[in-house]
């Protein structure tokens, strides 16, 4: 399944970010449509490799929706650490030199390329 090259969006305002009383962070996702329909479509995918192992398909070709779906689910991690980047990160770099949250970008991206 190929994937869909779509246009770079400008860079996310960080305006809905706040803490609730919890600590919990909470983030408005500028183009929460897309991601979620970027999501489910995933979903689909996943639900087809279900469909596949179960009517015992070449294991080529559930290797290749496999392939097929990392590759999705990397477009959203990717579309998901720009919008933090350009909004969170952003903003705390300019209000009080962005320290803490440089570190918790380079943490989340180690992790991702592992």
């Amino acid at each position: 399944m190929a994937t869909q090259h779509r246009a770079t969006q400008p860079p996310a305002k960080c305006e809905t970010c706040e803490s609730d009383s919890t600590s919990e962070k909470r983030v408005q996702q500028p183009h929460k449509k897309a991601l979620t329909n970027r999501l489910r479509r995933i979903e689909g995918q996943i639900g087809g490799v279900l469909n596949m192992v179960e009517q015992d398909r070449y294991c080529v070709d559930i290797l290749m929706q496999i392939s097929a779906i990392k590759s999705a689910l990397d477009g959203v991690a990717t579309e998901i650490l720009s919008t933090h980047a350009n909004g969170c990160v952003r903003k705390a770099v300019q209000e009080d030199g962005g320290e803490e949250a440089i570190e918790e970008l380079l943490r989340v991206v180690r992790r991702m390329i592992r």
